[in-house]
């Protein structure tokens, strides 16, 4: 008993370093934020500038090794190595910018750029497997708590740039490389795996909920700082460190984790001492092994009704067997449709706020961000309810957010009075729900033992996506307008320079939107199996306290 409440804490500061660690690991999505410092040093046109921002987004395609090692090798060894890769490539990034070193030719920064952005696959595997394997029963909350944080570190470095070096692109680029090797280094000392047998405990929901009202809490902390206007030196300091207060909060769950745990060391020789066990206890083994022998053989019954060649959805897929599944290729193509728009928004941002007027995009960036974590927080937690209440798909609310997503394009192109306002909120919400909820669904679809590989493989569609909307459509037709509009220059006025742009990724997310709605379909046996799953070991670990 002793040791599974030992292995309760462990997992309960685990969580908490991989909250620091995700909310500094969210520097790939801030490209906007000393792009244009780039573009003026290298002397770039904006297709230039843009396959730049592919090559940071290529670096996500080599996740898949994070991926393959993070099936070998500890957690610290994955954090080790994109801490370090984090370092390097925005380290040079930094002396270009700062002007300690000449520009380097242009095919060396794409390399540099996709070491930064390779960094942040190696973070974000090590967390996001470590703690789904941890808290297997709510994976949605945890998803949406890692993701939303994510979300939270391009306001967070934003913010703390401004607050400190008043938007100097050299001093933000310095905080991109060194923040995140020192809090990875500082992680790898808590974050690491526990076994699958280990206790769960019966006031996860309550922690769960601990967890998100700090979330919340950062994020309105960073809205409200977004909106003052030209703060005084003091009072930017003072607000550092009252983000890093709030930042620290989450300590006091493993705190209460450890305190409740040596109230029951205290009174369990008096129940020993009977023969009896404390009530607390987070499992029954009888009660979850004849559940889960009851889902398999649900699982096996259904496989064989529909004639089904290789594991069920919903059992362990080896990686070849998901790549043969109709179900991921789905999953993959709508998950194109949404992150793929939506980085090209991300990405272009400078340049969307200078065609519409604005010199400063750094309130967009954080509105992005800021409203980025409320979708991911939000939907984890929305759709992790409703799936314990009727076995709701997961998928559903992707669609959902295909469609709300495509209305924000609408207005973007219409380039109506504060649309940009409404946009960039539209965009961050719809963009933050995707990534929360596909992370869950493929573990749900296909399994947990090779959950590393299979979430790389989907984050291939970052760069994917990057190159196909930013690089590709919203680079030639921006320069096509800037050409016929300018005389040849490189820079666009106007709302018609991205009007297209918004038209055509309106399109994908209309097609994202349908295919979310066939795998609603699809996967609708398997999340009723699996309300069925959650409402039985909620009975158990109840009638266990009686």
């Amino acid at each position: 008993m002793g040791g599974d409440w030992s292995w309760s804490r462990t997992k309960w500061i685990g969580l908490v370093a991989a909250v620091w660690i995700q909310a500094i690991s969210g520097n790939n999505y801030t490209f906007s934020n000393y792009s244009d410092a780039l573009k003026s040093l290298m002397h770039l046109t904006q297709l230039q500038l843009n396959n730049l921002s592919v090559a940071k987004d290529v670096g996500k395609a080599f996740g898949l090794l994070a991926g393959l090692a993070s099936d070998k090798f500890p957690t610290w060894i994955i954090l080790l190595i994109g801490s370090v890769e984090g370092l390097v490539g925005y380290g040079v990034q930094w002396l270009v910018v700062s002007q300690r070193i000449q520009p380097l030719p242009y095919y060396q920064m794409c390399i540099f750029l996709c070491l930064g952005g390779n960094s942040t696959t190696w973070m974000n595997t090590a967390v996001l497997v470590t703690c789904i394997r941890n808290f297997r029963r709510n994976r949605g909350p945890v998803s949406g708590i890692l993701k939303g944080y994510v979300g939270l570190s391009t306001a967070i470095f934003t913010d703390l740039c401004s607050a400190l070096f008043t938007n100097d692109p050299a001093s933000f680029l310095l905080m991109l490389a060194l923040i995140p090797f020192v809090v990875c280094l500082s992680g790898i000392l808590f974050l690491r795996e526990i076994p699958s047998a280990a206790v769960q405990d019966d006031e996860e929901s309550t922690y769960f909920g601990v967890f998100n009202a700090v979330a919340v809490a950062v994020a309105v902390y960073l809205l409200a700082f977004g909106f003052v206007p030209n703060p005084s030196a003091l009072a930017s300091r003072a607000f550092s460190v009252g983000l890093l207060v709030l930042l620290a909060a989450p300590l006091g769950i493993p705190v209460h984790s450890y305190l409740k745990a040596r109230g029951l060391d205290k009174i369990r020789p008096d129940f020993e001492g009977r023969g009896e066990e404390p009530l607390l206890r987070g499992n029954d083994n009888g009660n979850e092994c004849q559940v889960e022998r009851g889902n398999v053989l649900a699982e096996d019954a259904e496989a064989e009704a529909v004639g089904k060649i290789g594991p069920a959805v919903g059992e362990e897929h080896t990686v070849w067997e998901v790549l043969r599944t109709v179900d991921f290729w789905i999953l993959f193509v709508s998950f194109l449709c949404g992150v793929g728009t939506g980085l090209a928004v991300m990405n272009n941002m400078g340049q969307i706020g200078l065609a519409l007027g604005y010199s400063d995009v750094s309130l967009f960036v954080s509105l992005t961000s800021i409203w980025g974590f409320f979708g991911r927080i939000v939907s984890g937690s929305v759709s992790e309810h409703f799936i314990k209440r009727g076995g709701t798909p997961r998928p559903l609310w992707n669609a959902g957010s295909q469609i709300l997503m495509g209305v924000g394009y609408i207005l973007l192109a219409m380039a109506m009075p504060g649309s940009l306002y409404i946009g960039s909120i539209v965009v961050g919400i719809c963009y933050g729900v995707r990534l929360a909820i596909t992370v869950p669904t493929a573990s749900e679809l296909f399994g947990l033992r090779y959950y590393g590989l299979i979430y790389n493989i989907l984050i291939l569609n970052l760069p994917l996506g990057s190159f196909l909307f930013s690089g590709l459509l919203a680079g030639i037709l921006y320069d096509m307008e800037a050409t016929t509009t300018t005389g040849g220059g490189n820079t666009c006025i106007g709302p018609h320079c991205y009007r297209l742009v918004f038209i055509v990724m309106a399109a994908a997310c209309l097609i994202g939107f349908f295919l979310d709605l066939l795998l609603s379909i699809r996967t609708k046996m398997l999340y009723k199996r699996i309300y069925f799953t959650k409402n039985s070991n909620k009975n158990s670990l109840t009638s266990t306290r009686r």
